[in-house]
């Protein structure tokens, strides 16, 4: 029976890490109290949830009092959005200003809005992947009420110039959010120095479970309330706190504090190896900045190759990869965020991630780079479009 031996889609979740099991584990078992009653088994988790509001407060550059818990990045996203572009409407402010190639989570909310009269620009990201500040600025309206732009985009890793952009929308009144669900487990993040306003992220990209996430919210910024009944959240989002979620994200996050610069350079390795690898065959792009990137993500695209047969065939050798965004593989339509670089639809429907954790070692890579080869020559002698591709090259 086939199981994955080596797993290298670390941008769709990770497994949870030992030190943070071990960190929720009282709080499953011991310390189960409701934080909201009086009782010394609810107040040892009310005080759990206080240290860990702390804890991640300041791994952010934040106060205590700027953090929210949610249930992850694509909450976060929408409460941030929902909040602004309310607040913005009642002061005649419906415009809102994002790039072609972000999240779902942010994509598929400004889509609604502008089915409730909100007019969204989409800036370009170029072949690189990376939003230009100069374009932001000539996008700007006088009835501009947000810029949401992510940090690290999920699919190809592509960094954007964050504290440039923050510095533009506060030099004009303009409220900046970030989806940085794929930036905390890799880039230290200060929302002070990079005029960053608002920020989502997620606990289960770096090693925490499913479930748990946070919202960075600044200070004189006034959250619409989310969920209603209770008084959760500063009352703004009821509902009896995930403490061991909370717990463990927190102790994720300073984990991943201590690790990623290490883990980083390890990965800089890595992928220098598969790149290496990869490039030596014909007709492969490389997507996004080789740069301004997450170094544990790379993204390639195959030309005469099925993105699905290829983690097919990758899966038969036990290694799990992917062909895009987790939250889209039922989509039988190319990734959008390829799209955005400029790629067709052919050669964007052949793309592989391959995304790394703190836990993936130089022998996998190796594998990996002794198989991917064959594959890909495997699925391009039995394609159709690759049999074109080549005769149209001899012509």
């Amino acid at each position: 029976m086939f199981h994955t031996k080596i797993y290298l889609d670390n941008a769709a979740t990770t497994k949870v890490s030992d030190r943070v099991l071990n960190a929720m584990l009282p709080y499953l078992k011991e310390a189960y109290g409701n934080p909201s009653s009086i009782y010394t088994i609810g107040r040892e988790a009310s005080i759990a949830v206080t240290n860990a509001r702390t804890k991640c407060a300041e791994l952010l550059g934040a106060k205590p009092s700027e953090i929210y818990f949610t249930s992850g990045g694509s909450e976060g996203d929408n409460w941030a959005i929902r909040t602004i572009a309310a607040q913005g409407a009642a002061k005649g402010k419906k415009h809102i200003i994002s790039s072609a190639f972000e999240h779902h989570a942010v994509l598929h909310t400004l889509q609604d809005l502008e089915k409730q009269g909100f007019e969204v620009t989409y800036l370009p990201v170029h072949e690189n992947g990376i939003v230009r500040v100069e374009e932001l600025k000539a996008a700007i309206r006088p009835d501009t009420a947000l810029v949401t732009i992510m940090y690290a985009n999920n699919e190809i890793g592509t960094i954007q110039p964050i504290a440039e952009i923050g510095a533009v929308c506060r030099e004009n009144k303009i409220i900046f959010h970030t989806d940085a669900v794929q930036a905390v487990p890799h880039l230290h993040i200060d929302v002070v120095k990079e005029n960053i306003d608002m920020l989502s992220l997620s606990g289960h990209k770096l090693h925490a479970p499913k479930g748990v996430g946070l919202l960075y919210c600044r200070r004189g910024i006034k959250l619409t309330p989310l969920i209603f009944g209770g008084a959760q959240e500063r009352g703004l989002r009821a509902g009896t706190e995930n403490v061991a979620g909370i717990v463990a994200l927190a102790e994720a996050m300073t984990a991943a504090a201590e690790t990623m610069d290490e883990a980083n350079e390890r990965h800089k390795k890595y992928a220098k190896k598969i790149y290496d690898t990869v490039m030596k065959l014909s007709r492969v792009h490389f997507n996004g900045d080789l740069e301004h990137r997450i170094p544990g993500t790379v993204n390639f695209s195959f030309e005469g190759v099925e993105g699905e047969s290829l983690l097919l065939q990758l899966d038969l050798k036990g290694i799990a990869a992917s062909s895009g965004s987790a939250c889209t593989s039922g989509s039988l339509d190319p990734s959008h965020v390829l799209l955005a670089l400029g790629l067709v639809h052919e050669v964007a429907h052949g793309s592989l991630r391959i995304s790394m954790s703190e836990y993936t070692t130089e022998e996998e890579i190796d594998e990996l780079c002794s198989v991917l080869p064959g594959i890909i020559e495997k699925l391009r002698s039995m394609s159709p479009l690759w049999e074109r591709i080549t005769k149209e090259e001899k012509k």
